[in-house]
C-alpha cells in the first residue's frame, strides 16, 4: 500500500486481485497481525490456566473457541473490502438509539474498555515479571514502565508495514519455541497418552472450570477485539483500496470477489496458526502444570510458567522460555496497543471528537494514545499486581464485546451485504453456529460480571 489516505477511496489505487496462489500469499499479512495479539494473553496465561486447572478435559473448549468465531471475522472483512467503512463508521450506520451523534454499540463499546484495561495491564505486569526474573536487580515496577514505554516508541507513528513485519516476526518465534516444546514433553514423564488428548474432546466441562473455561473462551481464538480490528487492517493492506469506490459495474464485483477471496485466505491461514499454537499451550498446561498441582497466579505467575519449558526440555530451557514468554506477552502489547490506537480514535470520530479519515488529526490522535495507554496499563498492573486476574477479567469481558460484534455481524450478513456476495448455505450454517456460540458465552459473561 501507497503513501495515500487508505480509509478514503479513489480510483487511483485500484489493483486487480493475483489469480495464483503465489501472488496471493504476497497479500497476506492483516491475519498475522491478529495472531500476534491474539497469542499471548490467552495462549500464555488464560489457556495454560485452564490445562492446569481442568486437565486434559476441556481441551474442546480451546479448540472449539478458535475455530467457531472466524466465520464472523470474515463477514468484518468483507464489509471493510465492498464498503471501504471502518468498524466505527459501520456502528454507526446500525439502526437503533443514538446518543448524541454515536451509536449505542459505539458508546457500550468504550463503557466495556475501560475494564479491558485492566487486561491488557495484566499483560504489562506479565512482561514485567518475565524481565525481573532475567534481571532482578531491577525492580518489577521499572520493568512495567520500559515495557510500556518501549511499546509506545513501536506504535506512535502508526505505520502498517512496520507493524505487520515485526508482527510476523513475533508470531514465528514463539509458534516454533512451544510447538518444539510440545514435541520433546512426549520424552518425559509427562507425556500425553492418546487416552489423554482424546479425554480433551468429549465436550465434559466440570463446574470447578466453568469460570476459567468461559474466559479462556473469550479470549483464546480471535476476540471481538481482534475481530473489530480486522477491519482496519484489510483496509490499511489496501484491500479496499484496490478493490476501489463502490460501482455497478462487472469490474467493481469481479475486484471485490477477488480481494475477498485473498482475504478468506488470510483469515484461514492466521486462523490454523493460532489455532496451533494455543493448542501447544494448552496440553503443555494439562501435561505438565496440572499434573504438578501448579496454578499460574499472582506474582509468581512466570515463575509456575516456567515448568511448561524446564520440565520438557529440561533446566537448560529456564531461559528459553523467559526469551519466548516475553515475545508472547510483547506481541501482544504490541497488537494490543496497535489496534486501541485506531478503535479508539474512530469512536471518538463518530462521537464528532476528531475526522479520524483525516490523515493528520488520525496520526496526532494514534501518537497521543500509543503513549498514554502503556502507562495506564502499568499503572493498572502496579496497583492490582495480578496479572492473571486481570486477564481472566479482560477475557469475560471480551466475551461481552462479541454480543456486539454478533449483533453487527447480522446486519452485515443480511441487511448490508450486496446481493452478489451472498454465501452458501454451508457457510450460513457456519455462521450460525459461530454466533449461537457466541450469545451463549457472551451472556454466560454478562452473568459473571454482574
Amino acid at each position: 500500500m501507497t503513501d495515500t489516505n487508505p480509509y478514503v477511496l479513489n480510483s487511483d489505487s485500484i489493483q486487480e486481485p493475483p489469480s495464483s496462489l503465489k501472488d496471493r500469499l504476497k497479500y497476506l499479512g492483516p491475519g498475522f497481525i491478529l495472531s500476534a495479539s491474539i497469542v499471548g494473553s490467552g495462549e500464555l496465561i488464560a489457556t495454560t490456566s485452564l490445562g492446569a486447572k481442568a486437565g486434559f478435559v476441556t481441551f474442546w473448549v480451546i479448540i472449539v473457541s478458535c475455530l467457531v468465531k472466524v466465520a464472523i471475522q470474515v463477514e468484518f472483512g468483507k464489509y471493510a473490502i465492498y464498503s471501504g467503512q471502518t468498524t466505527m463508521t459501520a456502528f454507526n450506520r446500525l439502526p437503533g438509539l443514538k446518543i448524541g451523534k454515536a451509536h449505542w454499540t459505539i458508546w457500550t463499546w468504550l463503557g466495556l474498555m475501560i475494564i479491558k484495561f485492566l487486561q491488557v495491564g495484566g499483560i504489562v505486569g506479565g512482561a514485567a515479571l518475565v524481565l525481573n526474573i532475567a534481571f532482578p536487580n531491577v525492580p518489577v515496577m521499572v520493568w512495567s514502565l520500559i515495557c510500556a514505554l518501549s511499546v509506545s516508541l513501536f506504535i506512535y507513528k502508526g505505520y502498517y508495514k512496520f507493524v505487520e513485519q515485526f508482527s510476523v516476526v513475533l508470531i514465528a518465534t514463539f509458534t516454533v519455541l512451544t510447538l518444539v516444546s510440545v514435541v520433546f514433553v512426549q520424552f518425559t514423564p509427562y507425556a500425553v497418552s492418546p487416552n489423554e488428548f482424546l479425554s480433551g474432546l468429549t465436550f465434559r466441562l466440570p463446574k470447578e472450570a466453568v469460570i476459567v473455561a468461559f474466559g479462556a473462551f473469550g479470549i483464546t481464538g480471535i476476540g471481538g477485539d481482534e475481530i473489530m480490528s480486522y477491519n482496519y487492517w484489510l483496509i490499511e493492506k489496501g484491500y479496499a483500496a484496490y478493490t476501489g469506490p463502490r460501482e455497478e459495474t462487472e469490474s467493481w464485483r469481479n475486484r471485490a470477489k477477488g480481494w475477498i477471496k485473498i482475504m478468506y485466505l488470510d483469515a484461514t491461514v492466521s486462523m490454523l496458526i493460532y489455532t496451533l499454537t494455543t493448542a501447544a499451550f494448552y496440553l503443555l498446561g494439562a501435561a505438565i502444570l496440572n499434573r504438578q498441582g501448579l496454578l499460574p497466579e499472582g506474582m509468581e505467575l512466570i515463575k509456575t510458567l516456567t515448568n511448561l519449558y524446564t520440565e520438557s526440555l529440561g533446566t537448560w530451557a529456564y531461559v528459553v522460555f523467559l526469551i519466548a514468554a516475553f515475545i508472547v506477552l510483547y506481541s501482544t502489547l504490541f497488537g494490543a496497543l496497535a489496534i486501541w490506537t485506531r478503535l479508539f480514535p474512530d469512536a471518538f470520530s463518530q462521537i464528532g471528537w476528531i475526522d479520524f479519515t483525516n490523515t493528520k488529526q488520525r496520526k496526532k490522535t494514534i501518537a497521543i494514545l500509543s503513549w498514554s495507554f502503556p502507562l495506564i496499563w502499568s499503572l493498572l498492573f502496579l496497583l492490582m499486581k495480578a496479572p492473571a486476574l486481570m486477564v481472566i477479567i479482560g477475557g469475560l469481558t471480551t466475551s461481552v464485546i462479541l454480543l456486539i460484534v454478533v449483533y453487527a455481524s447480522f446486519y452485515f450478513r443480511y441487511k448490508f451485504l450486496p446481493g452478489f456476495l451472498k454465501p452458501s448455505r454451508i457457510y450460513d450454517l457456519l455462521f450460525w453456529l459461530s454466533v449461537l456460540s457466541i450469545i451463549v458465552v457472551g451472556s454466560y459473561g454478562i452473568y459473571q460480571i454482574i
